[in-house]
């Protein structure tokens, strides 16, 4: 059983969704109060009818709602919160946010402002990985202009990579194989960096052609103590957005995982982290690990990894808020079997157009080693201001070869009528030769599926 919570008791949770759903029963185990907000959009969501108690904060659009601070300050102070959990997205990476939580003495739960401001700024981060001797791709500071960037892009050799230093998720990057394209594109990602962050700094590195997508998860304590729960393979990708991962990767070795788990642990106590949060590496061919970012809360994809270590991640970061030290050393830290996790987004599976709707037939699978992280249900009417994520399916077996089995099984059983999903694409992915010897790379879906 875990610890019970002792400072922190009444935690509002500042997002939606399946990740609201998650939080809500981490709080409810851990002997907390949980608040809901919600949006008039989401006046029929389940995350409201679960939590102790709701809180509608606005319209439905996220600036008016999950996005809109001071509606969330107030909803915190009627509540008598003494906590905020961010989730993923909206507010959960945001330093204004989480600085005037700590000034209003609420409990942010995650890293400190000055830590989420660091490791959101891609060029702070990339300095930082180089002070703690975690690899790097080579490559720039934010360029001033393109001459800069030309001469840049000469010495590290092309194909370069212009990416947002404010960004994530795959926005504001463009890959630039001549200087003809890179002085067409700098400008292009400037303005999407601008638009998407405010913020039109971009840098140069240099493009690892074919990559995997690794990523370490780590948990930080108040008081110095930090573990890596080993990494999970998320190379299945759409234009630099996930949609399948796995714990572990049935590419790296042992050895490598070691060492990228001990340099994403370097890297978190050079800035000072506490909570949850992940290290992102690209790998090449040869197994070279080089750092991309730093993502300082719950990453969508966290389940894999609770399955195959049997630490309950979400639990832990309110533990850690609370000020608990953490149970349990690097040593007792295992990862036994393999877990999958497929994103189940209310999209069309040919073209990934988001198709919201109302759910007119549901059956979620189950059975032996199956998890479903989700918030929808039979006539929910999925609004189309959001994420399209609807749920996660997460399957688990002795091996690897037993959770694509169970996948397959698994997928075969999920019935959804009335919106279209990516649930036939996964099935597709599961057939894939690549992916089933493990040599895919985050090039596949593009360059196979993508019409």
């Amino acid at each position: 059983m875990p610890e019970k919570i002792n400072n922190i008791k009444r935690i509002l949770i500042a997002n939606r969704g399946e990740i609201a759903v998650r939080a809500i029963r981490a709080i409810r185990e851990l002997g907390g109060e949980s608040i809901a907000i919600y949006s008039t959009g989401d006046k029929n969501s389940i995350h409201k009818e679960l939590a102790d108690y709701s809180i509608c904060i606005g319209d439905a659009p996220s600036n008016k709602s999950y996005l809109n601070i001071p509606a969330i300050l107030s909803a915190i102070e009627i509540s008598y919160a003494d906590a905020v959990y961010p989730g993923y997205g909206f507010l959960a990476e945001n330093p204004h946010f989480a600085e005037i939580c700590e000034k209003s003495n609420i409990k942010f739960i995650g890293p400190k402002s000055q830590t989420i401001r660091l490791t959101g700024d891609k060029a702070a981060a990339r300095k930082a990985a180089q002070e703690a001797n975690v690899p790097i791709i080579p490559g720039s500071p934010p360029v001033e202009d393109l001459k800069e960037a030309l001469e840049i892009a000469k010495k590290i050799g092309y194909p370069v990579l212009i990416k947002a230093a404010a960004g994530g998720g795959g926005r504001g990057m463009r890959v630039a194989k001549t200087e003809q394209e890179l002085a067409r594109l700098l400008p292009v990602a400037q303005r999407e960096a601008e638009a998407n962050f405010g913020d039109r700094r971009v840098y140069i590195e240099k493009y690892i052609q074919n990559p995997k997508h690794i990523e370490i998860q780590i948990l930080a304590d108040e008081y110095g103590n930090v573990v890596y729960l080993g990494d999970r393979e998320c190379s299945i990708q759409r234009r630099h957005q996930k949609l399948l991962e796995e714990a572990p990767s049935p590419f790296i070795t042992d050895e490598v995982r070691k060492k990228m788990g001990e340099a994403a642990v370097r890297f978190a106590k050079h800035v000072g982290f506490t909570g949850a949060g992940t290290v992102e590496f690209i790998v090449d061919k040869d197994m070279n690990f080089y750092f991309i970012e730093m993502n300082g809360r719950i990453q969508v994809e966290h389940p894999v990894t609770e399955m195959v270590t049997g630490i309950d991640i979400v639990s832990w970061q309110i533990r850690i808020a609370d000020g608990q030290p953490l149970s349990f050393s690097q040593e007792d830290i295992k990862q036994i079997g393999h877990a999958i996790e497929f994103r189940i987004n209310a999209e069309d599976p040919e073209t990934f157009t988001p198709t919201p709707g109302t759910i007119e037939k549901l059956y979620l699978p189950g059975g032996f080693g199956v998890r479903i992280d989700t918030h929808i249900y039979q006539d929910y009417k999925i609004p189309p201001y959001y994420d399209s994520l609807i749920a996660k399916v997460i399957v688990y077996g002795k091996d690897r070869e037993e959770a694509i089995i169970r996948g397959k099984r698994v997928l075969q059983e999920f019935l959804i009528e009335g919106v279209k999903t990516t649930k036939d694409f996964h099935k597709k992915i599961l057939e894939d030769e690549d992916f089933i010897q493990g040599i895919y790379t985050t090039t596949l879906i593009d360059t196979k599926y993508i019409k």
